[in-house]
Formats: C-alpha cells, structure tokens, sequence
C-alpha cells in the first residue's frame, strides 16, 4: 500500500510504517539465529565457527548493496513527495539497469577471492575449507539480493514498507524447513545450508517483482524505460556510493574484529558468532526505525515541510529508546538460556564467554539506538557524507579498542570497544544536527 507522510498524523506515519520492518528483521533475525542452531547442533561447532567467520565477508556484501539501494531510495523518496513520477521511474530503471551489472561483478570478484580473504583473516586450518566452500556459494546470491533490495528500496520509497517483509519472512521460512529437513534430517552439511539461502534470496527477488508488476502502478517499467538515465546514475552513485561506504564500515569493521576473535580459538569463534546473532536484535531493528526516519524525511523535503521533519524526526527518536528498553531487558535477563540455544551441553565454555559478553552489552544497546537515529535523519536530508564520517570515526575507534581489549580481557573487551565508538560518533553527530 502506497503510504504519503507528507500529510496526516506523524506518528501513526512512523509507526505504521516501522513497526513491520521491525517485526521483518525480528523474524528473519530469528531465521538466522535458527540456522545458526541448526548447524551448531547437527554439524558441529566447527561449521558454525565457520558460518560466524564468513558473516562479516557477507554483510560487506548485502550492506554494500542496500547502500547503494538506500541512495536511490532517498532520491524515490523526494521525487514522490515533490509527486514527480516519471523521475520516480527513471530512477528505479536506472538502480535496475546498474545492479546487473555491479551484481555480477561482486559475484565473479568473490568467488575468485574467497579463500585468499579467508587466510587473511586467520581463520584456522580445521576450519578454513567448509569456510570458503560456503562463502563461495553466498558470493553466487549477490545478483538476487541486489534485485530484492532494489525492488523493496523502492516500494519503501512509496511508503509500502509491509509488502517486501512479507515476502521475505515467506522465504525465511521455507529456507528454515529446508535447513531443518535437508540438514537436521537427511544430514546434508555446511554446503547446503548456504544453497537454501541462495534459493530464498531468489525467491524473495521474483515475488517482490510479480508485485509491482500487479499492484503498483507507480513503479510499473515498460522493457523501453530499461535504460540508464546519465544524471541520475551520478546522483545514486553520489548518495548511494557514499551511503554503500558508510553501511560497508561496520562489517569491514566486524570483520577486523573477527580477526582478533580467530586467535582466541574455536570455542570462542563459536560463541562470538553466538553472540553478534543476539547483537543484531538489537542493531537490525533499531536501524528499520532508521529507515522510517529516513523514509519520513526525505518524503518531508521533497514537500518542504520543514516543521514537520523536526516533529518527525522526535518521534523517531523515541520510538528507538522504546525499543532499547525491551531489548536490554531480554539480552540481559534470558542471556544463559539463549547462549544454550546455540551449542549442545558439552560446549560449556562457549555458553560461559557468551553470557558474559552479553550481561555488559545489553545495557549499551541505548547507544546504536541513538546513533541510527541521528543516521537515518541525516540521510533523509541527503547529507550522506556526514553519516560516513560518524560511522567511519565509531568502526575505527572500535577496531582500534577490540584489538587493544582483547588480549587482555577477551571477548568481554568487545562490547567496551563497540561504547566507546558509539560515545564518540554522538559527541560528532549531536552538534552536527543543531549547526545544521
């Protein structure tokens, strides 16, 4: 449903729209945490060390890609609320046209580079094989996942944020059957469970397309309009490149940081892994309240209603603070229980680590609260530079203390190196947001 937040009540707007891309990421969240207890239990602790030291490599990919799709969704966004149509259309052949072939490109790189980036990252020896063996086969799913984001960036773009959610959490649960009877049953291995997530990659692409093509006029291309518009591929590239850079941070960020979890052993690999499923409860949500912020501004703009972004942008704000409060109370209470979920009673030592590092990080979800927040204002404006340099400073400051925590103090270091990026990226941001 084609949703106008330039008019009618802000918080029913903000409301309406986040509150299914949070119960989206919840459900695919949970999807992820499910498989990951899939592989842990059937196959080992070793293949799910294995699926925790790809996640990083992966993110890199899908968050590069929503980047970019994040870009273009804000130029969609303005060209509906200044009800300019046949810019919105331009727009999204010309994010169609480019993800063919950027997509391709990205899948025939990683596939290449795979075990190079593996070894790099010190990914042991036991490990290492199912490991990029995995990875590869995620690196094939790049096209679809550009296609999902494209399309779903741009029903967002309209204010339909349910349709594309819906389709995913569809998928999410056929592809956790199949992890369930291919995996869980018949015994297939790690091989398996990164093919059933290509297949509901795919799957997800085609029903958001079949949508448009039946419900929304708006969006609707005709094989003529496929083609690339020069100024506004510059404008996408502008604001998505940049967008693309700040999203790839944090997993290139997360990715340095699991080189100095690899190290610390493979209980330990296996518990991190764990725990940054729990993390992403609270950071995957907290940025699709992001995203309706965005999504509320950028529509704002293109109509010029300046009173009404402020108001919007307090709403957003508290909605965040909502949600970190029932975040906390779950990580911090339910933390043993959760970390059992993962391992079977013999890996005692990767429950302990876990609820250790979850008992500290539970209480400074407050701050990623906050600071997407601030992001997703700040790209609904189209200051994207600044949204780069807040998360440019956070990953840098927390890579530079994990490396210097974790020696001593272990994987408990991590969630005092992620506060203290986050303190500094809101001591840049807050006075950014009054002088703007």
């Amino acid at each position: 449903m084609v949703r106008d937040m330039t008019s009618g009540s802000i918080p029913r707007h903000l409301i309406a729209y986040s509150v299914p891309l949070v119960l989206g990421s919840l459900f695919q969240l949970t999807y992820n945490a499910v498989d990951s207890m899939i592989v842990g239990r059937f196959i080992g602790k070793e293949a799910l060390a294995a699926v925790g030291t790809c996640s990083p490599v992966m993110n890199i990919i899908i968050l590069g890609i929503s980047g970019i799709c994040i870009g273009a969704s804000v130029l969609m966004s303005n060209f509906f609320g200044a009800r300019q149509m046949e810019q919105l259309k331009r727009e999204l052949a010309t994010t169609a046209v480019f993800g063919v072939y950027f997509s391709a490109a990205v899948a025939a790189l990683g596939m290449l580079a795979a075990g190079g980036l593996l070894r790099a990252l010190y990914v042991p020896m036991e490990v290492l094989p199912i490991a990029a063996a995995y990875l590869r086969i995620i690196f094939l799913g790049a096209p679809f996942t550009f296609f999902y984001n494209a399309v779903s960036s741009a029903l967002k773009s309209v204010g339909d944020s349910k349709t594309p959610l819906k389709f995913l959490a569809f998928c999410s649960v056929l592809n956790g059957l199949m992890d369930i009877i291919l995996i869980g049953g018949l015994g297939f291995g790690i091989i398996c469970s990164a093919a059933t997530t290509v297949i509901a990659e795919a799957l997800s692409a085609i029903l958001c397309i079949v949508y448009v093509y039946r419900r929304i006029p708006e969006l609707q291309l005709s094989p003529a309009e496929f083609r690339i518009d020069g100024g506004l591929l510059k404008q996408t590239l502008q604001y998505g490149g940049v967008t693309a850079l700040q999203q790839s941070c944090q997993p290139i960020g997360k990715l340095l940081i699991q080189g100095a979890v690899n190290p610390l052993g493979v209980d330990v690999m296996a518990a991190f892994n764990a725990v940054t499923r729990v993390d992403d409860y609270a950071f995957t949500p907290e940025q699709s309240i992001a995203a309706g912020i965005t999504t509320f501004v950028a529509q704002n703009s293109g109509a010029k209603k300046e009173e009404r972004i402020r108001s919007g942008f307090r709403a957003g704000l508290l909605l965040e603070f909502l949600y970190w409060m029932v975040i906390c109370a779950a990580a911090f209470c339910l933390r043993e229980p959760i970390m059992r979920l993962f391992v079977t009673g013999a890996d005692a030592g990767v429950v302990e680590v876990g609820s250790r590092y979850l008992g500290i990080m539970a209480f400074f979800y407050i701050l990623p609260a906050s600071t997407n927040g601030m992001q997703g204002y700040f790209r609904g404006r189209k200051n994207m530079k600044l949204t780069l340099l807040g998360t440019f400073i956070q990953t840098s400051l927390r890579v530079i203390f994990v490396y210097l925590l974790t020696p001593r103090y272990g994987i408990v270091g991590i969630p005092f190196a992620c506060a203290i990026g986050w303190t500094v990226m809101l001591l840049v941001e807050i006075p950014c947001y009054f002088w703007i």
